[in-house]
C-alpha cells in the first residue's frame, strides 16, 4: 500500500515536510533532517533543533539590562530568531493528528523534537 510520504517522496514534492507514521520514527526523522536541511538557511534550522533557540542578546538601557526587541537583533540573530519559529512550524506539520495533539504546546524546538522520539519509541 502506498501511503502519503511515499507519495511525496516520488512525486519530487519538497514543499511538504514528511509525516510520521507509526513505527516509522528513524525514517522519519532521517527524512525531516534531510527537509529541513534543504530549507532556506538549513544549517540554522537544525541547530535549532540540536542546540535550542537563540538565546536572545541582551541590552543596557537606562541602567536597565533587557533582552534586545527583534528590531535590534543583528542580522544573523535575526535569521536564527526566525529559524527557530519555522522549525517548529515544519516539526508540527509533518506530525499526524494523533501525535499532534500530544506535543502541540511545545514551542521550544529542540523540547518538541525530544518529546516526539520519547513518543514514539513508547509505541
Amino acid at each position: 500500500m502506498t501511503t502519503l510520504a511515499d507519495k511525496v517522496i516520488l512525486s519530487g514534492a519538497d514543499n511538504i515536510p514528511p509525516i510520521l507514521e507509526k513505527d516509522m520514527y528513524e525514517s522519519w526523522k532521517t527524512r525531516m533532517e534531510l527537509y529541513m536541511m534543504n530549507r532556506q538557511h538549513g544549517r540554522m534550522i537544525i541547530e535549532s533543533v540540536k542546540n535550542g533557540p537563540l538565546i536572545w542578546p541582551t541590552i543596557k538601557e537606562d541602567g536597565v539590562t533587557r533582552p534586545r526587541k527583534y528590531s535590534e537583533l543583528t542580522p544573523a540573530d535575526a535569521i536564527q530568531a526566525n529559524c527557530d519559529v519555522k522549525v517548529t512550524n515544519i516539526i508540527l506539520q509533518g506530525l499526524p493528528p494523533e501525535i499532534y495533539s500530544l506535543v502541540s504546546n511545545h514551542r521550544i524546538t529542540k523540547e518538541l523534537w525530544e518529546r516526539i522520539k520519547l513518543l514514539m519509541q513508547g509505541t
